[in-house]
């Protein structure tokens, strides 16, 4: 339980989120995760602050946030990273890209492991949420690579700040939106359904280790090195510019020479850096560090 549950506040009906406290709210968010919040989307930040102030019984922003901020709302504070970060995810969601890394991408790495003696393939779903994206990556290389490469180690790891989201990924456990694009047979083969959800083997969840990271955090970026190839889907929109940078520069030192950085459908390094080079696949494109 929060301490903050412990306070005898009632939660009062009607309260508003002001301008300023959105901007202070906006500014504590920024300083921890990079993560900024435009100010069109005040009233988004103030639902997801309202059902925090409602699960924990704390009746204004005003005193969630001067608990937050006295020099004791550490553990409170993530809760309301994870009230915050958005968790939109479901397997094989960029479909090019995955096309991508099985026909092109894999292969052409197992290649280089071959001529240079390593064994090793690491690849990171950086803002992995539930799991989907890692999981699917689990899935691919379960289904196509890893007994036709005996030699090679697939590291899988997936990250995110949100510990919730973290949790429901080890779970392994999905319902119909997040399943829906997975082929028929890899969903007859590695999944059971029970009731309304689809449960994901054990021989898949083993392959893929779950860590929290928060991509802005400089010097815990630094624990991740060695990687071959990085996902980073839909989330520099939720950053600003100095952020983008920011994570991106955390990104590419984490990447090995010759590693692949792949980023969402609608987003670009373009303007950001040039320390990747583009490369074009069948509507996909992926950044490689030279």
């Amino acid at each position: 339980m929060s301490y903050l549950s412990q306070q005898s506040i009632t939660p009062a009906q009607g309260d508003k989120l002001s301008d300023e406290l959105f901007k202070s709210f906006r500014q504590l968010i920024y300083t921890r995760t990079g993560i900024f919040f435009a100010d069109n989307k005040k009233y988004l930040l103030e639902s997801r602050l309202s059902r925090r102030l409602a699960a924990i019984g704390v009746g204004s922003y005003d005193g969630y946030f001067k608990a937050l901020t006295n020099g004791q709302g550490s553990a409170e504070l993530l809760h309301l990273i994870n009230s915050v970060t958005i968790n939109e995810t479901f397997f094989f969601r960029n479909e090019p890209q995955f096309a991508a890394l099985e026909g092109l991408i894999l292969p052409e790495l197992i290649d280089k492991r071959k001529g240079d003696g390593a064994n090793k393939i690491k690849i990171w779903s950086a803002a992995c949420s539930t799991g989907d994206e890692p999981y699917t990556i689990a899935l691919i290389v379960a289904e196509k690579f890893l007994y036709s490469f005996p030699q090679v180690r697939f590291e899988i790891v997936g990250t995110d700040i949100n510990t919730q989201a973290l949790d429901s990924a080890q779970r392994g456990v999905y319902k119909d939106y997040s399943i829906r694009n997975i082929p028929k047979n890899y969903l007859n083969k590695y999944f059971h359904k029970e009731e309304d959800r689809y449960v994901l083997s054990e021989e898949i969840k083993k392959m893929v280790e779950f860590r929290q990271l928060n991509l802005f955090d400089r010097s815990a970026m630094h624990m991740m090195r060695g990687v071959d190839i990085a996902f980073a889907a839909n989330v520099l929109i939720y950053f600003d510019f100095n952020s983008k940078q920011s994570v991106v520069s955390s990104v590419y030192d984490s990447i090995n020479k010759g590693g692949y950085f792949l980023v969402g459908y609608s987003e670009t390094l373009y303007g950001l850096t040039q320390a990747f080079r583009p490369i074009h696949f069948e509507k996909a494109i992926a950044y490689i560090k030279e």
